[in-house]
């Protein structure tokens, strides 16, 4: 809060630069979390939808569109993150592989080895593997 007041009363002379600006890095990585965050829980879901077709329910569907919905807010509240798609999708792939094994007693090896969904498909309202 000192560091922020002194910014706000542009005192840059007696803030501390280096500690601000190590603030900030960390704020981005944790939007970037975030994003992977997010993004896992949608494949996780769109794996499950397209792999255990079986079990499909309008519960289901809308955690689909929910998810989509908090993905999409959290980049529009952070713009800047759509530089870093492609990095979050593959990392946010992993983690939704584990998850999409353990809720459908599937092997991991039973998934496709990368993201069968770009960024733009998962995140469309029409999109429905099949």
């Amino acid at each position: 809060m000192e560091q922020a007041a002194l910014l706000r009363t542009r005192r840059l002379d007696a803030a501390d630069i280096d500690n601000i600006a190590e603030e900030i890095e960390s704020l981005g990585r944790g939007e970037r979390r975030e994003l992977v965050n997010r993004l896992a829980v949608l494949l996780l879901h769109l794996l499950k939808w397209q792999f255990q077709p079986g079990f499909r329910s309008p519960s289901w569907s809308a955690a689909i569109r929910e998810q989509r919905i908090r993905l999409r807010d959290h980049l529009d509240d952070n713009p800047s993150l759509r530089a870093h798609l492609d990095q979050a999708l593959t990392r946010a792939y992993r983690l939704a592989v584990i998850g999409a094994a353990r809720e459908t007693g599937f092997s991991e090896s039973a998934f496709p080895q990368s993201a069968p969904y770009p960024f733009e498909q998962a995140a469309d309202d029409a999109f429905w593997p099949e």
